[in-house]
């Protein structure tokens, strides 16, 4: 099986990930092929090697070789202002396959999503700022070919290091993570080593959050190429750099070791199950299901069980005790071998809906609309949730990806 690790122990940035890919063997013309006509008029990408604290890393470039023509679309114009539209119109221009198109168009809807629940917006109306900008189109747009390129059944990425202090964006100064970078994380671990600095952009966040199939430690596997990437920023003893492993996964070890967490309740209001549930997801949980139990004096009760990451487990088992009436957890490590999953956004009659992808050796082996989208769009126009759901599956089908 194989596998990409990145390793992001001074951050991630787009660049930094495009030029990690391309230091472990993406060939820079079919990058250059693949981006089409987001790199033309008036601009050209490059990678160059350089040296960050003593480590030889490529350091990818987009350069603007003429003057931005005024008005033009988001392939032609320098202003760092961008609505989604104009963005969409970028990819469609691309060479990439209809599925790339499609997953790239719905990493940049989720941003947009992002910016407009942050600032209080509309979709239709929200500005995709920083990351916008050219660079950042081309970095995402890609990053989505790179790893399409690879074809890796997983990638695995480690814990982010976000760095610290704080940065200047189009609104202002904020603390670091910023808030766009943080919106997109989801449920991505994050760290901070103390370096004054913004490592983690909300450019790399969308990339990485989009493709891991894992968070954790290096896994079992075989390195057969190793990439590294720059990044602007010159740290003190530490290269600014992200690094790529690529190899295979050992087939006697699996991908992924995780925490069973488990405890039966049967003295609290059954109203805060709900509740809880929400709790411990966003604070990190990868699952939490309830099954009715028979407890002892013949009481019914709920059994509750929580998977996680082995580092979250201090911490989820905290909130459990905070927020419920058990008294005691039980938990055990155990071995979790997941298929790659990733998205892609289908167009229907009635708005765009994310399909969640399922991989096994490169191949798709399974594809369902995101019920979420499903049941919006079928409120919003009134429509049954069958006929939004068949609609969203004949879309995928017709992108044609095995």
């Amino acid at each position: 099986m194989k596998v990409l690790y990145f390793d992001c122990f001074a951050g991630a940035a787009g660049d930094m990930i495009l030029g990690a890919l391309l230091d472990a063997g993406l060939p820079l013309d079919a990058l250059r092929a693949a981006l089409g006509s987001l790199a033309v008029d008036g601009y050209e990408i490059t990678a160059d090697r350089v040296i960050k604290a003593g480590l030889t890393a490529v350091k990818f470039r987009v350069l603007e070789t003429a003057p931005a023509v005024a008005g033009a679309g988001a392939g032609t114009s320098a202003h760092p202002h961008h609505h989604l539209r104009d963005i969409r119109a970028a990819i469609d221009r691309s060479s990439l396959s209809a599925a790339g198109k499609a997953r790239a168009t719905g990493m940049f809807t989720r941003l947009a999503e992002a910016e407009a629940a942050i600032h209080g917006t509309t979709l239709e109306l929200v500005h995709l700022h920083e990351v916008g900008a050219l660079d950042s189109i081309v970095d995402i747009v890609g990053t989505v070919f790179a790893l399409e390129w690879f074809a890796a059944d997983q990638v695995i990425v480690s814990p982010l290091n976000v760095g610290g202090g704080m940065v200047r964006t189009a609104h202002g100064v904020f603390p670091v993570p910023a808030p766009a970078t943080l919106r997109v994380l989801g449920g991505a671990p994050v760290y901070s080593s103390g370096l004054q600095s913004e490592l983690l952009t909300p450019t790399g966040a969308l990339i990485l959050s989009e493709f891991a199939t894992a968070f954790g430690p290096v896994p079992a596997m075989r390195v057969d190429r190793v990439g590294y990437g720059a990044g602007d920023r010159e740290l003190p003893d530490t290269p600014n750099v992200v690094r790529v492993l690529v190899g295979a996964l050992s087939a006697d070890a699996p991908a992924m070791t995780v925490t069973v967490m488990s405890c039966e309740i049967d003295d609290m209001n059954p109203q805060i199950f709900g509740a809880l549930m929400e709790r411990l997801l966003a604070d990190g949980a990868l699952e939490v299901f309830y099954q009715p139990v028979q407890m002892k004096k013949n009481r019914p009760g709920t059994l509750m069980t929580v998977v996680c990451r082995p580092a979250d487990r201090r911490r989820l088992t905290d909130l459990v005790f905070r927020e419920t009436t058990t008294i005691g957890i039980r938990y055990q490590d155990m071995a979790r071998e997941c298929l790659g999953r990733g998205y892609a956004t289908v167009t229907t009659p009635w708005g765009d809906v994310r399909v969640k992808i399922a991989r096994q050796a490169g191949r798709v082996v399974n594809a369902q609309p995101e019920f979420d989208d499903v049941a919006r769009l079928a409120a919003a126009h009134g429509v049954p949730v069958k006929d939004v759901h068949a609609r969203a599956m004949k879309a995928w089908l017709e992108l044609g990806e095995d």
